[in-house]
């Protein structure tokens, strides 16, 4: 038996493209959720859309990034671009790295994309503070951890729709 580029010896269904634009425009409501400004919450579209560039970065690239920042730099009523550069810049690495994260167990690949969050987040706050914002404090890069620290189960919740029957069918091959 050959090594297997995935980290498990399943084999996955085809992605339903439903179920991608499920999962983004969920991530874009729990980002509109109005929250306290002295609370770290994970950024799930950012999750998410690195979730889907590294799986499916044929479906879901650069462009797709840049619409879902924009909608949320209108909605937050920043600097626009704000976020459409830092999730580009964002989708940009995670399609980079997408073959070599591949390789690694979900707690290595959230090491992998670890950096990336917090360069995209980095990215925020810097424009925030180019254009006249005050600097929030280091804790705000807690939202990097936390969000990394949720890669495992968004691996694991994504995927599953994907995941073949336990039951084998004699009459299928696979």
């Amino acid at each position: 038996m050959g090594i297997n580029p995935f980290g498990n010896s399943e084999i996955l269904r085809p992605v339903n493209p439903w179920f991608i634009a499920f999962s983004l425009m969920a991530a874009l409501l729990f980002k509109f959720i109005p929250v306290d400004r002295n609370w770290v919450t994970p950024d799930l579209l950012a999750l998410v859309l690195v979730f889907w560039n590294i799986r499916q970065p044929r479906r879901i690239g650069i462009g797709v990034a840049w619409c879902f920042g924009a909608a949320v730099d209108v909605h937050s009523a920043s600097v626009f671009g704000e976020h459409a550069l830092a999730y580009t810049l964002l989708s940009y690495f995670a399609i980079t790295i997408h073959r070599r994260v591949m390789w690694f167990s979900p707690m290595m690949q959230a090491a992998h994309i670890f950096p990336l969050l917090l360069a995209a987040q980095a990215i925020t706050v810097i424009i925030r503070v180019m254009f006249g914002g005050t600097f929030p404090g280091a804790w705000i890069f807690a939202e990097s951890v936390l969000t990394a620290a949720l890669w495992p189960l968004t691996q694991f919740l994504l995927l599953a729709p994907q995941k073949l029957p336990e039951n084998r069918d004699n009459d299928r091959p696979i």
